[in-house]
């Protein structure tokens, strides 16, 4: 594929991870709750694999991106065009959601958000920021060893999407009173971004917890399961 093609392929899959995600939050959370709002984040990645998967690997998140870059699956250049078109993504989804929020009367902004995470007084069932911080990177790096295992050479084909889909529904379930779940600093950037105050403020945790968890997965991978994984990027 050409490289236009796998940049505007993480660009619209990450928007419509953010748009739906965080939108199942924002517009139809009273409804749904948080096992709807898990199930609508893992569905749509489920279904974002099988559709850009064979164009860009369906990275639709940072951390994914930094860990195939430290695995070794990944070009530098494309990590770095990756996450920009990630981030680009979810801004603009976060842009699209606050228009439909604001057609009805009572949302606020500053008061309902755009189901962006936090920690401490901003944690759904304040829980402190160590405690956010360790959540982060241990399902950050839970998801990333789904990913490597379910798209490695000796995995069942055909099969990755629905093990990395399921697996994120898993990750929100336990996440969401946490802080959101956001395993994703692009999906955090996107709602923060325009809610910004606290949510810009609170903003580093959910750049660099999930990153961290990325990379302690990655060399786990590489150290002790790597014997002939996929050379494309694999879908995540």
């Amino acid at each position: 594929m050409k490289d236009t093609q796998k940049y505007v392929a993480e660009f619209l899959g990450t928007f419509a991870l953010v748009f739906i995600g965080c939108g199942s939050a924002v517009i139809a959370g009273n409804y749904i709750g948080f096992a709807g709002i898990a199930f609508a984040f893992g569905l749509i990645l489920l279904a974002m694999v099988y559709v850009i998967g064979p164009i860009s690997g369906c990275h639709v998140n940072p951390a994914v991106s930094v860990g195939m870059l430290v695995a070794g699956k990944m070009k530098g250049k494309d990590c770095i065009m990756y996450i920009i078109a990630q981030c680009l993504g979810a801004i603009f989804a976060a842009l699209i959601l606050l228009a439909i929020a604001n057609g009805i009367d009572g949302y606020s902004r500053a008061n309902n958000g755009l189901g962006q995470n936090g920690y401490g007084d901003f944690s759904p069932a304040g829980y402190s920021l160590a405690a956010c911080f360790l959540a982060e990177v241990v399902l950050t790096a839970l998801f990333l060893f789904v990913i490597f295992g379910s798209t490695s050479k000796n995995a069942p084909k055909g099969f990755a999407g629905l093990a990395i889909g399921f697996s994120l529904v898993l990750i929100h379930l336990v996440g969401i009173p946490i802080t959101g779940t956001s395993v994703n600093p692009a999906r955090s950037l996107g709602p923060a971004l325009i809610v910004w105050t606290d949510a810009m403020r609170q903003l580093w945790l959910f750049i660099i917890a999930p990153i961290l968890g990325a990379i302690v997965a990655a060399i786990v991978w590489k150290l002790f399961f790597d014997s002939g994984t996929e050379e494309a990027p694999p879908p995540a």
